[in-house]
């Protein structure tokens, strides 16, 4: 869908853009909350996606960023190094400070940029990693994938200040058609894992901002338990590295909700390792049992789920899917639903739960693991 996006460039600015990117949504298969903790995570890029199309600005209109969206039209402008935009545009400002430090953007460089997605907004879809990575594999097509991700993590962490993990950025620019990462997020080890299995994307219609939300809360969290956790192992750098042997150890040192919190992050680590080995053996019985088991630590343990997520995994068990879980942090967003590729009864179940509960739909559509960022043809 690069057309909307260079359509708009030219007709809110009259030119034609010099280059243009596009980079996918993403839904996390397990390893909720472990990417900012130093564990593992497995996602797939999905079809959806987001395009930027760039070109520079005016010769006078040094330092200045103009951007527009299809969603509202609006051009935004900003001098990109003096002061961050109180919208999506904040981004596309963190990404132009990021790649002027690796000096691939000159000091007082001008852009433009036009956007256009299918990504929703809040979804737990993780539109924000699609845009900066899509925003920045079209300003600085030279850099590799992991480079460009890198600019990507910075600019929504560092400048945006939403206190994410690489895993969102991580997917966006390495992700593999018809395959599932399995990326470790101390290592930067990463594994393709081949993924055919059929995945129902159920979305709730409750959006989350998670830079104002429980997910900076829930770090602090987790920081907090490792400084505590510490005194027993000193040598220890993130939370997920706790033994997994060591629960009891863990559960004495800690005192509620630091407890629960890290409970769940290292029995989450563990599920997730195994779940990658479930997944390449082909074993989706057992895969989906650990989705269900996820879930249940994401909403008792970390207490990151709703009730509309726990609708939707409730009637996906009862409609006998393999599995089901919450993804993209939780507080609303989408939930996951594996099936058998024959089952025809859990999407109508599921639906018929949530209007019953709700009083509305919850559209569900099949996703396929997709491609990751890439030039689009101008």
């Amino acid at each position: 869908m690069p057309r909307p996006a260079i359509d708009l460039f030219h007709e809110t600015f009259g030119t034609t853009p010099r280059a243009a990117a596009s980079a996918p949504g993403r839904v996390n298969l397990i390893g909720e909350h472990t990417d900012y903790n130093g564990g593992p995570v497995l996602p797939i890029a999905i079809p959806a996606r987001t395009t930027a199309a760039v070109g520079p600005g005016e010769p006078g209109d040094a330092g200045v960023l103009e951007a527009v969206s299809t969603r509202d039209r609006k051009v935004v402008r900003v001098k990109w190094q003096d002061e961050l935009p109180r919208s999506w545009a904040a981004y596309l400002a963190g990404v132009l400070r990021e790649l002027w430090s690796l000096a691939v953007v000159p000091p007082h460089g001008s852009a433009r940029i036009a956007v256009a997605s299918d990504l929703p907004v809040g979804a737990g879809l993780a539109s924000s990693a699609a845009l900066a990575v899509a925003v920045a594999q079209a300003l600085a097509p030279t850099l590799k994938a992991r480079q460009i991700a890198g600019v990507a993590f910075r600019a929504e962490h560092d400048h945006v200040g939403v206190r994410c993990g690489v895993m969102d950025q991580t997917i966006a620019a390495l992700g593999k058609r018809d395959h599932a990462l399995l990326f470790e997020c101390a290592s930067l080890e990463a594994t393709q894992i081949p993924f055919g299995a059929r995945l129902l994307l159920v979305d709730t219609g409750k959006r989350h901002d998670l830079s104002a939300g429980g997910l900076n809360a829930r770090r602090a969290e987790c920081e907090e338990a490792v400084k505590r956790l510490k005194v027993e192992l000193p040598e220890l750098a993130w939370l997920a590295s706790w033994p997994a042997e060591w629960l009891l150890r863990l559960k004495r040192a800690l005192p509620e909700p630091l407890r629960s919190r890290a409970v769940h992050v290292v029995s989450e680590t563990a599920r997730a390792r195994f779940a990658a080995q479930l997944l390449a053996q082909r074993k989706l019985k057992q895969f989906g049992r650990l989705l269900y088991e996820s879930h249940e630590s994401c909403r008792r343990l970390y207490e990151c789920s709703s009730p509309e997520l726990d609708t939707v995994v409730g009637a996906a068990k009862r409609a006998g899917a393999l599995g089901a879980r919450l993804t993209g942090a939780g507080w609303g967003g989408v939930a996951i639903v594996l099936v058998n590729k024959t089952d025809k009864k859990t999407a109508p179940a599921i639906q018929r739960a949530f209007e019953r509960a709700y009083g509305r739909p919850a559209p569900i559509t099949e996703v396929t693991a997709s491609a990751g960022a890439h030039a689009e043809r101008i």
